[in-house]
């Protein structure tokens, strides 16, 4: 079976700028990455296909026959194998009418739609990600341990509750930790470090070498990637992965790209004093949008930082490669390339701003290539 991956135009727009520098299917949600999850559930690798200037990192691998499906709608046994039963030339869709996937050849339009009558889970908005957190990583957990048993914890000092809702791959370390997993499953990948004093509520899932650092509160619904190193409390927060906030401070209802830092005591709110619902930037609007929900915090694109003792509004959308400082609180929404974050900052020096990512990814062992640069011209040259 050949899958492609494919992006609804506006929803990707919708998920800028976190989709700014890749399509929806690479978006970390529970434990896996969207491709993850299809992965698993295909047992095949599925290819993309999304707007032209991602394609060369993101290409489509077209076969003589596809299986077409629309990434915004998240897998389940259920549609998977409606999805696996789809005949050549026809489409699933839900019952509403929106299309969901469709089974083709490389030349072959649709000509039979199906109707699936199971409800379904999608990602549409950004909140969305934080919101469905936590119900994916409960999915995730039983996918990716199922038939498989758990590293034991070795430290005397560490204390958990509802052990057998907590598995740790190879290598896991942990050092006189809590971890309580009574509300939900938590998940320690590979060569994952728990430092002294940590706290972790379920469910949360922690990716391969990441590190949990002293005394850090990860409170429940929380997904830390790999290679992340995280400090202080977070609540509720997706970190793609290889992205430091390694210092005390608050960060909640947040989703937050790769290559991203957080300066020393830097906080975000994501309740507003008034307690009335937050409103966010929409990049495919253009416009600051009603998300109807009372808690909404940070959402950072790749590449961007802050300097320390950084406070962020409720609700605020940071672009590709801003480096915001100084004092006070920067506006809602911070534009890609800002430098300083300020109303009407200057943009970051395009070739400086390679540099910094090309140290950055360096200290990873990975380069930072044409393909890359690339990416990051163009969304530079077109003000995303």
């Amino acid at each position: 079976m050949n899958a492609i991956l494919i992006d609804q135009p506006e929803v990707w727009q919708n998920l800028h700028p976190l989709t700014l520098t890749r399509p929806i299917a690479s978006l970390r949600l529970g434990i896996l990455t969207i491709v993850e999850k299809w992965r698993k559930y295909l047992k095949t690798t599925p290819s993309y296909y999304t707007v032209e200037y991602l394609s060369r990192k993101f290409p489509a691998q077209l076969q003589e026959r596809n299986h077409i499906i629309y990434t915004h709608f998240l897998p389940n046994p259920q549609l998977v194998k409606a999805i696996q039963n789809l005949k050549l030339g026809e489409s699933l869709h839900t019952v509403t009418g929106e299309q969901i996937a469709a089974f083709v050849t490389e030349e072959q339009t649709t000509t039979k739609e199906i109707i699936y009558q199971e409800s379904t889970t999608k990602l549409e908005n950004l909140w969305h990600l934080f919101e469905l957190n936590g119900s994916q990583i409960q999915a995730d957990f039983d996918l990716v341990t199922k038939n498989r048993v758990s590293q034991e914890i070795l430290d005397p000092h560490t204390i958990t509750y509802t052990p057998e809702n907590i598995f740790l791959e190879e290598g896991v370390k942990i050092k006189a930790a809590i971890l309580n997993a009574e509300s939900g499953p938590i998940f320690l990948g590979k060569n994952a470090q728990v430092q002294e004093g940590s706290i972790i509520q379920g469910p949360t899932a922690i990716g391969e070498n990441a590190v949990i650092n002293i005394g850090a509160k990860i409170r429940s619904n929380t997904t830390i990637g790999k290679y992340c190193k995280v400090g202080g409390e977070i609540n509720n927060c997706i970190f793609w992965g290889y992205s430091n906030k390694a210092h005390d401070g608050f960060l909640g209802n947040s989703v937050i790209g790769q290559w991203c830092n957080f300066g020393a005591d830097s906080n975000n709110s994501n309740l507003k004093n008034n307690y009335n619902t937050v409103k966010l930037w929409n990049y495919f609007k253009q416009d600051f949008i009603d998300t109807q929900k009372q808690f909404c915090g940070l959402f950072m694109g790749d590449h961007s930082k802050t300097g320390i003792n950084t406070m962020l509004n409720t609700g605020t959308v940071m672009g590709v490669n801003a480096n915001v400082f100084g004092a006070g609180f920067p506006p809602k929404y911070i534009p890609s390339f800002s430098w300083g974050g300020f109303q009407n900052a200057p943009k970051f020096d395009l070739q400086k701003a390679f540099e910094t990512a090309e140290n950055v990814m360096k200290r990873r062992n990975i380069s930072f290539d044409k393909t890359e640069e690339d990416i990051l011209t163009y969304i530079y040259e077109n003000a995303l």
